[in-house]
């Protein structure tokens, strides 16, 4: 298997929204971008997959020397094999390499977030900075499309924060901030027992409303020089809007005991839909 097989296999076996935004790349980039959402599935599969933090830490480490090595030319991971010819062509930085696996390490330490303040440090360094890598590898003309990257990553992540609640609850993690559950009378305790109660799903409502303003916020931000370009990134958006959209009417307190995905059809359709026409805020 060569490197790029083991990235694309990889990608392939995640069914995430990114995948089908990939298909409609050109070949050089399609490779770059799915190596590195290959990278990113590494290291956050050794975080949630790796039950002792002690264990964990070292293979981030080991992590972090893949990183050195890819910028030394000898990388010894598949991932970072595939990724190499790339990250000199795209002008992909090392230190944003690194702060993704600093997000990470994050998840080692913390289960709880006192302040959306708190949380926003996280969410820059595990989807902000991710955004703004894969804008360099669509291709851009203007600085700005770098911070409208990333942007789009926080609203991705904070899609993600809503459709797992229940998912990272069984794991004991809790990515509302803490200050949020005060304030709409929501226990934590309620959260770790699934109760999908009133104030519960008012909580998710506002947590909804913020995601969507992140994607408005994202959109304008986006120079209209680059809107061709970045139609990967606007592929997702739909999909993760849809997405969002559906927790919304499905009824936002049942994230508690189910997660809710598109289905791999409805995923490529609007990945096509978006390609063909646009992308409508």
């Amino acid at each position: 298997m060569t490197p790029d097989q083991y990235c694309e296999d990889k990608a392939a076996a995640s069914g995430s929204s990114f995948y089908y935004s990939f298909r409609f790349l050109p070949e050089p980039r399609r490779r770059a971008i799915t190596a590195l959402y290959a990278f990113c599935r590494e290291v956050d599969d050794v975080v949630d997959e790796c039950h002792d933090p002690n264990v964990a830490s070292a293979k981030l480490a080991w992590w972090r020397g893949e990183v050195a090595k890819l910028y030394q030319g000898a990388p010894e991971h598949p991932v970072m094999q595939a990724l190499q010819p790339h990250a000199r062509a795209f002008g992909l930085p090392q230190s944003e390499l690194e702060e993704i696996i600093d997000g990470m390490a994050m998840d080692l330490s913390m289960a709880r977030y006192q302040r959306f303040q708190d949380l926003l440090l996280y969410c820059h360094r595990v989807a902000g900075v991710v955004g703004q890598l894969a804008a360099r590898i669509f291709g851009y003309s203007d600085e700005k499309t770098l911070e409208y990257a990333h942007e789009l990553g926080i609203a991705f992540q904070l899609t993600n924060i809503i459709r797992d609640v229940g998912e990272d609850a069984r794991r004991d993690r809790i990515y509302l901030p803490m200050e949020e559950l005060q304030r709409f009378n929501c226990p934590a305790m309620d959260i770790l027992h699934y109760e999908e109660s009133a104030a519960f799903k008012a909580l998710m409502e506002f947590q909804i409303e913020r995601a969507q303003q992140y994607y408005r916020q994202a959109w304008e931000m986006l120079p209209a020089a680059d809107r061709k370009t970045q139609r990967p990134g606007l592929l997702m958006a739909a999909i993760y809007r849809a997405t969002l959209e559906e927790i919304k009417l499905d009824g936002p307190a049942k994230v508690l005991n189910q997660r809710l995905s598109l289905t791999p059809i409805r995923k490529l359709w609007l990945a096509w839909k978006t390609w063909t026409f646009g992308y409508r805020p």
